[in-house]
């Protein structure tokens, strides 16, 4: 086997495989004839590790992606790839953008991690080849992403939460919780949370008004340019979506495309020309605060990982702006 993998010190947070493993989990997934003749470890993730496998007498290449090991997974984060996997039929809306699973196993009994195996999308990642396109074609990709975005937000779910559970009955049970495991994630990486459990006491007296949202609809989670394959084309043109694992059951003014689509006034302004825009309240307001103080949480913790440690500082200056705001 040809392994070529991504060199990362013993404390980094993704961790490969060996060629040993990599073999194994193809004798698992398709047969104890199964032989791997290159296995290459793929960049542009932060979360899973991900691999194009190519196998003897198969002509398209696999994707393998790993979970982290259990014990170094978020609280808040926990279990992801088993929330994609859960997630997939309630995404076929989107199955033609999306890799076919072809195998999964969350046994741990292979490798001790969860691991699936998709087909491989065609395609270039868009932070590769979006650039290279002029800036007044940017909007085609846009509108693509509101349509796509919408299709999604579309589906709705049996309860607030993940999809995989546990569920809640009201949307404003799921915020609180989400707020208190983000901020329980925190703390246990020795950094303060108060302004996350300050923003979670926020939400639980402001339920009446998170609770005007009454029917859960299938969140991204965090789709965005860089979850995304682009067609060689004249114009960008979406023809792949990846790494769904994010998703769950909600407002979809609290999903991270939505807060992306507003984050500044360019060519990203073109999602709205496909993605109907919500009448402007105060309690939509209000209820988007709630959402970017979750958002903010979620990115430091992200942040630390990463050892982005003017990051993590920046997210306390964001939260008190939105706690500040007024009522």
């Amino acid at each position: 086997m040809e392994l070529h993998v991504i060199e990362r010190t013993a404390e980094a947070f993704q961790q490969g495989l060996t060629g040993r493993q990599i073999q194994a989990v193809a004798e698992r997934a398709f047969g104890p004839g199964a032989e791997v003749r290159s296995a290459t470890e793929l960049g542009g993730g932060m979360y899973n590790t991900t691999y194009r496998i190519d196998l003897a007498g198969r002509a398209e290449p696999v994707v393998l992606r790993v979970a982290p090991e259990p014990a170094r997974q978020f609280h808040s984060e926990r279990e992801l790839m088993r929330a994609e996997y859960a997630s997939v039929p309630w995404l076929a809306p989107i199955v033609d953008l999306m890799p076919h699973v072809l195998a999964a196993d969350f046994t741990q009994s292979v490798i001790g991690r969860d691991w699936m195996i998709q087909s491989f999308l065609p395609g270039t990642p868009a932070p590769e080849l979006l650039g290279s396109y002029p800036k007044e074609t940017h909007a085609a990709f846009f509108r693509q992403m509101g349509e796509i975005t919408a299709s999604v937000h579309a589906v709705a779910g049996p309860w607030f939460g993940p999809v995989g559970g546990p569920g809640h009955g009201r949307w404003s049970e799921a915020v609180v919780a989400s707020l208190h495991l983000i901020a329980e994630d925190v703390e246990s990486c020795g950094m303060d949370a108060a302004d996350l459990r300050k923003a979670a006491d926020a939400a639980q007296a402001g339920a009446r008004v998170l609770d005007e949202v009454t029917v859960p609809r299938l969140l991204t989670g965090d789709l965005w340019t860089v979850n995304t394959m682009l067609a060689a084309a004249p114009v960008p043109t979406i023809c792949g979506v990846l790494d769904m694992d994010r998703t769950w059951w909600g407002d979809p003014e609290a999903d991270w495309t939505m807060r992306m689509a507003r984050a500044k006034q360019d060519a990203r302004t073109a999602f709205f020309d496909s993605y109907s825009r919500i009448e402007e309240t105060e309690n939509n307001a209000w209820r988007r605060r709630v959402y970017e103080v979750r958002h903010l949480g979620a990115l430091r913790l992200e942040r630390h990982r990463l050892g982005n440690e003017a990051g993590v500082a920046d997210s306390y200056r964001a939260v008190a702006e939105e706690l500040a705001a007024p009522v």
